[in-house]
């Protein structure tokens, strides 16, 4: 699961997120980093579907998390939006059950020192200018993404 993938479409990083989601367990974290328009949201809704959460998954930019309970016997997406937070604090300070859900936190990078041990980053990284290509009037743009394990759940 660990390493770097071409992902050619949204197509391609929604598949991404449902064989993440289809892997994760409750206390697993993933931090996402990629610039707007890069897929995070697509990527989570991947994972929220691979998880088998009620849904739809969007983007939880004006409430900061919003928790998406699980459709069975797995753990809930929540799915945060740390753009506005300034520290660890502050997320921390938004009360997620981290040890009994899987969390998806967009804007993360650095925000989670004292709050888990173990944390999958995830970067999504796409060309500018005339490296992207066009579909019909869609403009597809590939994106790299890095996968990258800290702590003991990503060591093996």
């Amino acid at each position: 699961m660990l390493g770097t993938r071409t992902i050619e479409n949204p197509d391609q990083m929604h598949e991404l997120g449902l064989e993440l989601g289809k892997a994760l367990r409750a206390g697993d974290v993933l931090v996402l980093t990629g610039p707007l328009g890069a897929g995070k949201t697509t990527l989570t809704r991947g994972i929220g579907e691979g998880l088998g959460v009620r849904g739809p998954v969007t983007s939880p930019t004006f409430v900061l998390a919003r928790t998406h309970p699980s459709l069975g016997e797995g753990p809930p997406l929540v799915h945060v939006d740390a753009y506005r937070l300034n520290s660890a604090v502050e997320l921390d300070d938004l009360d997620i059950d981290f040890a009994h859900s899987v969390v998806v936190v967009e804007w993360g990078a650095g925000m989670l020192d004292g709050i888990v041990d173990s944390w999958l980053d995830v970067v999504i990284e796409r060309p500018e200018g005339a490296n992207a290509g066009e579909l019909g009037d869609e403009l597809i743009e590939p994106r790299t993404v890095t996968l990258t394990g800290h702590g003991e759940r990503w060591s093996s």
